[in-house]
């Protein structure tokens, strides 16, 4: 569209207060009130020959965001039934390319039915939790699917890591139930053994030392009975337990996100029909256009008005679908930010209770390796004591071995449990924020959020 020569309407016509001419690509005149965006091939004023047959008058609708319902900028003004956004390559090319589809290459890109800015004119983002390496920020786009050549979507990484990280909380006490059986076969042989009558018959001071030894094995079968019930429940159970319904609970969730997407993907083909059906309106109105300068019939200028009709009812559908799908996107967005935080939440608590079962089983093992060893030390003390009399009844004439004998005294200072303290020591430096880094790094998706699609 280009405005008359300079001058040439002065000399014709002086035009009211807020009036403009305008040429159509085809040299027809036209005016536009720049006040109330109205439209009318007729020469305002009230008086005057029109500039073509015919008169319509056709206020255009409100503009959002620079362009009209029906898609043409509001500044400079067109008719209602052009097209939204002419081609930069064609300017006249009516219905050249459909509404959106320049602005969409210029600002967005639409990748699997989301909406993303495009990397050559985007904005920067800030990141919604910028120090935390959070999943609601890197696990918006999809990934290539290793295994095939679909996609898989950054929540369906998220779900995947949950259910197992619920795998191996049920390995892990299944692993301690395997630890209580042995612990529970142990303490039946030391009792067994306890009972049996091999040596019964020795006497004197000899026999009750052997009959301790026999009561010993005794005391530490008990003791390894009550270490494998405190195991049960004090850690198999508790990590056996713990989220029940995990699994179910997850399912839902992966539904609702799922459906979620499906119903996103359904507002992104009806907006695509909606384009298609805009550009097939614009194609027929631009015939019927050209059809009335040739006149090659007298209902031309019907069929244009019900051209233009439904031009414009397809930009307003157009503006329909583009609101509708936009509502869908953000409100799938809502979802994925309060889902991942959840998940992020619910695995800290996963590792956070692991780890504190896993020091609950080291401290019952740090309690029954102190009595083993006290029971041991005390057995080899009294063996230390008995070989000390014996070696004092034999050599009492040997003053100084028999002093030394007498001031001797037994002592051995507690040993450490080396095979659990390793295990300890790690579970101290148990970190979920940092684990969390380490796997976001490793299988991250996309930091880039979606963006509202543009008309």
């Amino acid at each position: 569209m280009v405005p008359p020569p300079p001058g040439e309407e002065s000399q014709s016509f002086v035009l009211p207060p807020g009036w403009q001419s305008y040429l159509s690509p085809q040299g027809r005149r036209y005016y536009v009130n720049t006040t109330t965006n109205e439209t009318t091939w007729e020469r305002p004023g009230g008086s005057g020959i029109p500039a073509s047959p015919g008169t319509h008058r056709s206020p255009l609708p409100p503009t959002v965001n620079g362009y009209h319902a029906s898609g043409t900028p509001a500044h400079p003004p067109e008719t209602a039934h052009m097209s939204v956004r002419k081609s930069a390559a064609d300017p006249q090319n009516l219905g050249s390319s459909s509404p959106g589809k320049k602005q969409s290459k210029e600002n967005t890109i639409t990748i699997n039915c989301v909406t993303f800015p495009h990397p050559d004119t985007m904005p920067e983002q800030q990141l919604l939790k910028p120090t935390e390496w959070s999943y609601c920020d890197y696990f918006w786009a999809d990934k290539k699917d290793p295994q095939g050549n679909g996609n898989v979507a950054g929540f369906e990484l998220l779900l995947q890591k949950q259910l197992k990280g619920k795998q191996m909380q049920k390995e892990m006490s299944e692993f301690i139930r395997e630890r209580i059986k042995i612990e529970e076969e142990y303490a039946k042989n030391l009792a067994k053994l306890s009972q049996n009558s091999l040596a019964a018959q020795e006497e004197g001071s000899l026999g009750e030392a052997w009959a301790q030894v026999k009561k010993s094995l005794a005391d530490e079968a008990e003791v390894h009975l009550k270490f494998s019930a405190k195991l049960h429940s004090e850690v198999e159970k508790p990590l056996m337990n713990f989220r029940e319904n995990f699994k179910k609970d997850m399912k839902k969730c992966d539904h609702h996100i799922a459906d979620l997407r499906k119903q996103l993907a359904s507002r992104y083909a009806a907006v695509e029909k909606a384009r298609k059906a805009l550009t097939e309106r614009q194609r027929d109105l631009e015939m019927k256009t050209q059809q009335l300068e040739i006149k090659l019939s007298n209902k031309t200028e019907e069929d244009i008005k019900k051209a233009r009709r439904k031009s414009t009812q397809a930009g307003d559908d157009l503006m329909r679908c583009v609101d509708l799908y936009n509502q869908a996107q953000s409100k799938w967005f809502e979802e994925m930010v309060t889902t991942t935080l959840e998940l992020e939440r619910l695995e800290v608590e996963r590792v956070e209770m692991i780890r504190q079962h896993l020091c609950q089983y080291t401290q019952l093992r740090h309690e029954t390796d102190m009595f083993n060893q006290s029971e041991l030390e005390r057995l080899e003390v009294e063996r230390v004591e008995m070989i000390r009399q014996h070696l004092c009844q034999y050599i009492p004439t040997f003053l100084p071995v028999a002093i030394f004998l007498h001031n001797f005294t037994y002592y051995q200072h507690p040993k450490p449990d080396t095979t659990v303290e390793p295990v300890d020591q790690l579970l101290r430096k148990v970190d979920p924020a940092k684990d969390r880094e380490l796997w976001v790094r490793e299988h991250k998706t996309g930091n880039i959020r979606p963006v509202d699609m543009e008309i």
